[in-house]
Formats: structure tokens, C-alpha cells, sequence
């Protein structure tokens, strides 16, 4: 994935030419004060990334059912 970065400043007055170069499927990395405040991405790449993020928390084959029973087992069973 191609990636630009821009200012906040720069971001807000040029928003209409950033928002072209995401829905041509760039990213946009967002700085304020020299450092990464944020990421302009476009609307697969951040289902992608959501997805992404969650892969690993069920483990082997559970069941989301059954991982969720036992999630709340843990969080709320009273400790002895």
C-alpha cells in the first residue's frame, strides 16, 4: 500500500486532494508537532485491519459461544 503523510493543517486545507488519494487506495498518515497522530485509510483496508486485529483470540477451534462462556466464567466467578 502506498502511503503519504501529511501535517493536520496540511490535511485540512487540502482535504478534497487527500481524500482522492484514499479512495484511490493510499494511505494517509495524519502528523502534528512532528509526530503520527493518526492514519486517513480507505473503508477496506480498516475492515481489513479490524479483522486482522482480532485473528488470535479465539484459540484452536473453539466456539465463539463457548469462548464467550468461558471469558465470563473468568471475569465474573467468584474467587475462592
Amino acid at each position: 500500500m502506498i502511503t503519504a503523510t501529511a501535517t493536520a493543517t496540511e490535511l485540512q486545507n487540502n482535504f478534497g486532494r487527500y481524500l482522492n488519494l484514499v479512495m484511490s487506495g493510499q494511505e494517509i498518515v495524519v502528523t502534528k508537532n512532528g509526530r503520527e497522530v493518526g492514519r486517513f485509510i480507505p473503508k477496506d483496508a480498516a475492515v481489513s485491519y479490524l479483522t486482522d486485529s482480532l485473528t488470535g483470540i479465539l484459540k484452536g477451534n473453539a466456539e465463539l459461544d463457548e469462548a464467550k462462556s468461558e471469558r465470563l466464567k473468568e471475569k465474573y466467578e467468584a474467587v475462592d
